[in-house]
């Protein structure tokens, strides 16, 4: 896998998933919302990861910033 994930990206995701798990813990969200959405936040925080996003290779988006070597 090629990363093609920048680091603004990472971080608004990470963001994402620590807003959703907060609203979840407060009980705000309940039911099935809140499995589609910890579904999503644990989908979010592995890309975050590992900085390759499926959706993005499909279509063709790269937030990755080139290196001047």
């Amino acid at each position: 896998m090629k990363k093609n994930m920048g680091g603004i990206d990472r971080i608004v995701r990470i963001f994402l998933v620590v807003v959703i798990a907060g609203l979840f813990w407060k009980g705000i969200i309940v039911g099935t919302l809140a499995y589609v959405l910890l579904s999503l936040a644990i989908v979010l925080l592995l890309t975050s990861f590992v900085n390759f996003c499926p959706l993005y290779k499909l279509i063709g988006l790269n937030t990755l910033k080139k290196s001047s070597k």
